[in-house]
């Protein structure tokens, strides 16, 4: 049992995940198979180990026993990992494909830097939309793929890694806590139809009774890098300020130095998942398996 870490990896991420079905997505296997895992686990053991509530799913005694011990396991299995990392040193350039948000405002800098000294190799970082990552990936043109827009393949891996925060903003002053009604005051700058961020503000504005057919709209653009140079470049208007809706870290930098200016609907926060995907194929590789755990603990 011992020698099988699969099963405990099973039944680790059933445990973060406190749902079979996440845990099914995250491992990129059917949900049956992790049911499956979990069972044989039980049996050798002669015990259960978790028991399946309405809201999810929650560890028996000695499911927190063996979860400790699991931890345990893991932890050396990662010292491990990173000390065969060593001796696998061939010279490679680690492909990432990274949506634009995440690869013009996330992974710039510091993150790329350190995700080079994790794997002792150069990185390439080519920026498109998901769905052009997702098919470069099942091409094998990249190796990792990092996106904003949960564009889902069966031949896919996805893993969470960042919740991100979708905000007003413009280059005039606004307050910081806007009302329903004032968003008909403002002009827009919108993403174009069938973004998937479009399709996360219009659901909030939905729920918020708010109808965009009466914004006064300036015109549509179809990423964030185009957003940011429409509002950048109008007029600093006051009275009716340019307005659109971006992620928080695309804006940080302008926001901190007092170049843009960010607000949130009141009573509203507009969240979304960032994730890691990768091929099914590169499920148990060395190389992506370092960089995943790279970022998915926040190291970057």
């Amino acid at each position: 049992m011992l020698k099988d870490f699969v099963k405990f990896e099973t039944f680790l991420t059933v445990a973060r995940e406190r749902s079979f079905s996440k845990a099914s997505a995250k491992l990129g296997i059917s949900q049956p198979a992790v049911t499956q895992q979990i069972k044989f686990i039980e049996k050798y053991l002669d015990t259960k180990i978790i028991d399946r509530k309405k809201n999810g799913i929650k560890l028996t005694a000695e499911g927190d026993e063996l979860y400790n011990v699991a931890i345990r396991l893991e932890k050396c299995i990662l010292s491990a990992e990173k000390e065969l990392l060593k001796i696998i040193s061939k010279e490679i350039t680690f492909r990432i494909g990274a949506s634009f948000t995440i690869g013009n405002y996330i992974l710039p800098g510091n993150c790329l830097n350190a995700i080079r000294e994790v794997i002792g190799n150069e990185i390439n970082l080519s920026v498109a939309n998901s769905d052009i990552i997702i098919r470069q990936l099942k091409e094998r043109k990249l190796d990792l793929g990092l996106i904003e827009s949960p564009v889902m393949d069966n031949d896919m891996v996805y893993r969470e890694f960042l919740e991100d925060e979708l905000v007003l903003f413009s280059n005039a002053p606004i307050s910081k806590t806007v009302h329903t009604e004032e968003l008909y005051g403002f002009r827009w700058i919108c993403r174009e139809e069938g973004s998937y961020t479009r399709r996360i503000i219009s659901e909030v504005f939905e729920d918020l009774g708010v109808s965009c057919k009466n914004f006064n709209v300036l015109g549509e653009v179809s990423n964030t890098t185009a957003i940011l140079q429409a509002i950048k470049k109008s007029k600093a208007d006051t009275n009716m300020p340019v307005v659109s809706i971006i992620s928080k870290h695309a804006i940080a930098e302008e926001v901190k130095n007092g170049i843009l200016y960010e607000a949130r609907i009141r009573g509203y926060k507009m969240t979304r998942k960032f994730y890691i995907v990768y091929s099914k194929e590169n499920k148990h590789n060395a190389y992506i398996d370092n960089v995943v755990d790279f970022i998915i603990t926040g190291q970057c």
